[in-house]
């Protein structure tokens, strides 16, 4: 794989926002997506960022692993599965231009969801009213799994779950510490599953996985710019950052 110097330093500067993302503000993933997207094929992309995302996975779940919610991991995570199956599917039968755009509509469509949801919260008359947990039970499965659906095709076609998880556990009305342990889990057990996926369609390359290795030490640097922010940010600023790096990522990956 032969690539320039401004492609190298493009991608170690997306592999440090991978970093930064798994222990600190999630929404910069997004951005790294796109960069390599930019730098590789598309398809071929996915799986080379993967590693790096599993490599993030395990660095956050060391830091943030007390402060994991089980009943709602429990949850979603089951849903995932007939996600990563349609998204498998979907990579395996469209060129890389409409599996792009694909994940940028689904971005949008979630921070238009997530401006919706955080007027209706402000509109709640009475704090009971703005938990989600107080909301009926069935609702809230529901809702679970179709997000669960929505997160296992969108990381299973261009590594793009991460806003749309961020945003579901902002709306959950847990902390950041708990969107942050929640979170990490999540994503290191369905990066792992992605992994037989993306090896059936020979996504994974020697020369990939070499450039990975390469660039583990930028992960490494934003891993621990990333765990100084998170325990310094407020919950309305994280969502805010959220919402514009969500919207910045989809615009990419639409050019």
């Amino acid at each position: 794989m032969e690539l320039t110097a401004f492609e190298w330093v493009l991608l170690a500067g997306a592999a440090c926002l991978i970093g930064f993302a798994k222990t600190g503000v999630g929404g910069v993933a997004g951005v790294a997506v796109a960069a390599f997207a930019t730098v590789l094929p598309a398809k071929e992309s996915t799986a080379a960022i993967l590693v790096l995302l599993i490599v993030g996975d395990v660095l956050a779940v060391a830091l943030y692993r007390k402060h994991a919610d089980w009943r709602l991991l429990a949850r979603l995570l089951p849903a995932v599965v007939p996600g990563l199956v349609l998204g498998a599917w979907f990579v395996h039968v469209v060129d890389e231009t409409v599996m792009r755009r694909s994940i940028a509509v689904i971005l949008l469509v979630m921070v238009a969801l997530q401006l919706w949801s955080s007027r209706r919260r402000r509109e709640a008359a009475t704090a009971a009213e703005r938990a989600p947990e107080n909301r009926p039970a069935w609702r809230r499965r529901l809702e679970a799994a179709g997000i669960g659906t929505v997160a296992g095709f969108a990381t299973m076609t261009a590594n793009a779950a991460g806003p749309v998880m961020t945003l579901y556990l902002l709306l959950s009305g847990r902390t950041v510490m708990q969107l942050l342990g929640t979170g990490a889990w999540y994503f290191l057990l369905v990066n792992v599953a992605k992994v037989p996926f993306s090896a059936g369609l020979r996504l994974f390359s020697t020369d990939a996985l070499l450039m990975d290795l390469l660039l583990v030490p930028a992960l490494l640097a934003g891993a621990a710019a990333g765990s100084l922010v998170a325990r310094r940010i407020s919950l309305r600023l994280f969502g805010d950052v959220t919402l514009v790096l969500t919207s910045v990522a989809a615009i990419l990956l639409l050019v």
